[in-house]
């Protein structure tokens, strides 16, 4: 992203979404989670005019493995390799280390022919390099709709956002829930005052390198304990906090006097993104206190329209984060592959859409509430 011009790039991908923006990509690659042994290269997308004008980009990159993703596609690599092939590398489009939808095809006026000649372009170099396929994550469904037209597999998946239905208050929220959720929620959010955790939402110039530090040292103890790989790196957050740290929203958890846990959350123009949790200690409902109540009291207050908690969690419908569908497109090249990739998306599609109408029946709002 260094030998991009930051105002080229920020003026075709907008501000309604932190993680297209130059900082945030020069973020990763700068901080060292890309490049070198981390398995992704950066090989980004730009569409220019005959006269060198930008016309379109995409955040892409050339992949060795598929860790970092949330859209997974393990059981088709290995599949692929089973039969002969060879899977990776492979061509991804998508924010890295980010489950958050939004604009992937970057262009100006929104002209859907940019978009597809955007996609061609992967393709090109997908042909070139003799790549086994590419991939598109997390991009808008109209998008998805657009370049399944065009050749690409349509896959979807379930996350569970909160939706603002202007609100004026947590309290007015609450009040939308059912009775047995509301009193749940207001057992879970006392329960963090009588243990004696103060809670400390920051953004801008309220957070400090030391909050980062800290901050740091919850994401490493996450990882720790839950086995995986440390994606990010302590340089990565320290830039994001130099140069976007009023789109950055970190609710801290103090207790005697002492910084113990926090949750990162990223500041949209409608919308409020979680994206990473940890914890010193193991306090009874922190976690849905740092990462859902906080958020959702934050995006009342600015009148945002949704918050996002990230990948997964069925436990955040009682805490009132309804299922939503999101949108991933892929190509594989090789056809008899391609078939089988496709038969699967479809039977995968009818378990999703089967599974999503079984969540919305266990909804925590009251009947009445859309």
């Amino acid at each position: 992203m260094v030998a991009i011009d930051a105002n080229e790039w920020d003026a075709i991908a907008g501000t309604k979404n932190p993680f297209v923006s130059h900082a945030f990509l020069t973020a990763l690659e700068s901080g060292g989670a890309i490049g070198g042994n981390s398995g992704w290269s950066a090989m980004h997308l730009l569409l220019r005019s005959e006269d060198g004008q930008l016309l379109g980009a995409m955040p892409h990159y050339l992949k060795h493995h598929s860790y970092g993703e949330y859209i997974f596609d393990h059981s088709w690599a290995d599949a692929f390799e089973r039969a002969g092939g060879t899977y990776y590398p492979k061509l991804l489009g998508a924010v890295p280390f980010t489950p958050a939808s939004g604009p992937r095809l970057l262009v100006r006026d929104g002209r859907s022919d940019l978009k597809v000649a955007l996609a061609k372009g992967a393709l090109r170099l997908l042909e070139e390099y003799q790549l086994s396929s590419a991939h598109i994550n997390f991009l808008p469904e109209h998008d998805a709709s657009l370049l399944a037209n065009d050749g690409w597999l349509h896959r979807t998946g379930i996350q569970f956002h909160w939706h603002n239905q202007n609100f004026s208050n947590f309290d007015e929220f609450l009040a939308s829930l059912s009775s047995r959720k509301r009193k749940n929620i207001r057992k879970e959010r006392a329960s963090i005052v009588a243990s004696g955790v103060t809670i400390l939402p920051l953004t801008g110039d309220a957070i400090k390198k030391t909050h980062i530090d800290d901050f740091y040292r919850f994401y490493m103890s996450t990882i720790d304990r839950k086995w995986g790989g440390a994606y990010l790196t302590h340089e990565v957050f320290i830039q994001l906090h130099r140069t976007m740290a009023d789109k950055m929203l970190l609710v801290m958890a103090e207790y005697n006097g002492k910084i113990i846990g926090g949750a990162l959350n990223f500041i949209g123009e409608d919308a409020l993104y979680g994206r990473n949790w940890g914890a010193d200690l193991k306090i009874p409902n922190l976690h849905f206190e740092a990462c859902y109540y906080q958020a959702i009291e934050f995006a009342i207050q600015h009148g945002l329209r949704r918050v996002e908690a990230g990948a997964q969690g069925f436990h955040k419908v009682q805490r009132g984060y309804l299922p939503v569908t999101t949108h991933s497109v892929h190509y594989i090249a090789h056809g008899g592959f391609r078939e089988a990739v496709s038969r699967f998306l479809n039977s995968e599609k009818e378990g999703i859409d089967v599974e999503k109408n079984q969540i919305a029946l266990t909804s925590p709002f009251k009947s009445s509430t859309t």
